[in-house]
């Protein structure tokens, strides 16, 4: 029987779907890929709060390690430990990597420069979040399994904040030179390149002061050129996504948020006892931000005098004794709560503030490599702290008075510990910051707790352990590594 033949135009169109792209807009991944980088409350909940605030004495809890209670008492806990590695890497940054790679010299479309920077500037966000948490991590070999990489390898710290370094200079050098535009795509400055470019240099500003102690001659080198090159220069600068209610809890609605609610996470984490005291002694207006006491849904006691931080180290049973005490207590009548305010599922996502720029001038002041003062950057880094919180309400309005009262009743004194103070302050809710931060200046000069039977000998951890998948499968973790893999081994850049 002949065989007849089949290959007819009308049977080629029938595989042709007339409703799909035939091309992707790079654009609209990097929409995907800078919502991936604020997390959803799986990352968020179990490594931002639960270790980040906790660590660093943001947050206090009488959880007994967990998914609620690791970072207060330094507790092993996996899923907390596992996390960022486990779910960023195929998030955020395989997305953004994409991007990068199809508007790059061999990709779909190489003219799309300033859309190949803003990608590049996005990816080192979560990026350096990993290498900060971690230590040795896959970097020049990471997301290129469509390369049949599937174990890559572990760069060292040190090569990994070198090369990004290089990539932000380039970045802020070329965005806007490009003949793309990126537009609504991008929900973070809507296509402002300009703010892009602020951007790039003020995050080179945060890496080049991160390895200030460990190769100061390249500190100075990026700290310049970030300077020279433009950062923020206002609260209108600030990096932000506004998230949004809907459609997908786990990706659009703000994972702080979500950890924080009661019926998703229980509210188990109050405000610290080591924050409220700072900002009370001080009469700080932020205070009267950042908390409340009562029961979730009010009514709330709003004024300072009447907020009591929960001290850090402490379970249900032991902070009776603390507080004299011999029945159960009501910990969200006993202590401040994050104000409800502030936890809205479409309130913003923060990645780096002026504030922030403001106080890593100021150090760079006093160490000579910026001829900028160091008191006036330091007076505008605690103003744009105080008076950036209208993003999440209306109401958290700070002054020009009541910021000029304060500078005035609590004057900058030339230190670098003053610095890390505040710099300390302003980088509430971007715990992550907080926590690298303090492990590179020392301040504030924390009080570890040492609860019974937890993992660091009653030392605030200087980093976290490797997935433990990774561990098991990836053959060159144990080559390249961070070792010995610890919460005590300090990483590259954490010199005592």
């Amino acid at each position: 029987m002949p065989m007849m033949g089949c290959d007819t135009q009308e049977l080629v169109d029938l595989n042709v779907n007339p409703t799909a792209a035939n091309q992707v807009d790079w654009r609209f991944m990097l929409t995907t890929g800078q919502v991936q980088a604020a997390e959803n409350r799986y990352v968020n909940g179990r490594v931002h709060l639960n270790l980040g605030a906790g660590l660093i004495q943001h947050m206090a809890t009488l959880q007994v390690g967990g998914e609620r209670g690791a970072g207060d008492k330094y507790y092993y806990h996996l899923d907390s430990f596992n996390a960022y590695m486990d779910r960023v890497y195929p998030t955020a940054l395989k997305t953004l990597a994409e991007v990068i790679r199809q508007t790059g010299p061999e990709g779909a479309n190489p003219s799309w420069t300033n859309l190949h920077h803003v990608a590049q500037v996005m990816y080192i966000l979560p990026m350096h979040i990993m290498t900060d948490l971690y230590g040795n991590v896959p970097y020049s070999e990471a997301n290129k399994g469509i390369d049949g990489i599937f174990f890559p390898a572990y760069d060292s710290q040190e090569s990994i904040y070198k090369d990004m370094l290089a990539k932000l200079d380039a970045a802020a050098k070329t965005i806007g030179t490009g003949p793309d535009n990126i537009g609504s795509a991008d929900v973070i400055f809507g296509g402002d390149l300009t703010k892009w470019k602020k951007f790039a240099n003020s995050l080179m500003l945060r890496l080049a002061m991160r390895i200030s102690k460990v190769d100061p001659g390249t500190a100075q080198e990026y700290v310049q050129k970030a300077i020279a090159g433009g950062v923020m220069e206002s609260n209108d600068d600030m990096a932000w996504i506004q998230m949004a209610e809907g459609p997908s809890q786990w990706f659009n609605q703000n994972g702080i948020s979500r950890a924080l609610i009661p019926d998703d996470w229980g509210a188990n984490n109050m405000l610290s006892k080591t924050l409220v005291d700072f900002l009370q002694s001080r009469n700080d207006p932020r205070l009267t931000i950042f908390a409340v006491r009562g029961k979730w849904g009010g009514p709330y006691l709003t004024a300072p005098e009447d907020q009591i931080g929960m001290p850090n180290g402490y379970d249900a049973t032991t902070i009776r004794e603390y507080l004299g005490v011999t029945d159960p207590i009501d910990r969200e009548l006993e202590f401040s709560r994050l104000n409800p305010l502030m936890l809205d599922v479409d309130d913003p996502f923060i990645f780096m503030t002026h504030a922030e720029v403001e106080f890593l001038l100021a150090e760079a002041a006093l160490k000579g490599w910026h001829n900028g003062d160091a008191a006036t950057h330091y007076n505008r880094g605690v103003k744009s702290s105080m008076q950036q919180w209208t993003i999440f309400d209306p109401s958290f309005v700070v002054t020009d008075d009541q910021v000029d009262a304060y500078l005035a009743a609590n004057p900058f004194d030339g230190t670098e510990k003053m610095i890390g103070e505040q710099h300390w302050v302003a980088n509430f809710m971007q715990w992550y910051e907080a926590y690298s931060n303090w492990r590179r200046t020392g301040y504030p000069e924390l009080t570890p707790t040492n609860y019974p039977g937890n993992y660091s000998n009653g030392q605030i951890f200087r980093r976290i352990e490797y997935d433990v998948t990774e561990v098991a499968t990836n053959p060159n973790l144990q080559k390249g590594g961070t070792s010995p893999d610890d919460v005590m081994t300090r990483v590259w850049w954490d010199v005592p």
